[in-house]
């Protein structure tokens, strides 16, 4: 399977109102440690498109920004905040609520680290 396709197929199981980070998704598709190809792959997701790339942060639990997104990073926090997913008032999310933790059984090759 194509390695975007691949990381598309996973962002779709984030479920609404939850969070991955690019790092948990890389780990997930096989990928340990390549987080930045995660980045690059739903960079190139468009907006109103079938995956929600919009539920993947980065580590430190802020919405990596880029000017190369026309805008995207305000509707990025927009779509999470219209699931209900809190910011504080540094632009950071509490992984302890809203981070997905998915079930082992869903990924039984890759090991899924707890927060």
């Amino acid at each position: 399977m194509n390695t975007y396709k691949q990381i598309y197929e996973t962002v779709k199981r984030v479920p609404y109102g939850k969070v991955a980070t690019y790092g948990q998704i890389a780990n997930l598709t096989g990928m340990q440690r390549k987080a930045r190809v995660v980045g690059y792959a739903l960079f190139r997701v468009a907006p109103d498109a079938d995956v929600p790339w919009h539920r993947v942060i980065n580590a430190k639990g802020e919405i990596s920004e880029s000017p190369f997104r026309e805008g995207n990073d305000y509707l990025q926090r927009s779509l999470l905040e219209s699931e209900g997913v809190e910011f504080n008032q540094s632009g950071r999310v509490n992984f302890k609520q809203c981070q997905w933790q998915p079930n082992p059984e869903e990924f039984p090759q890759f090991e899924i680290p707890s927060i």
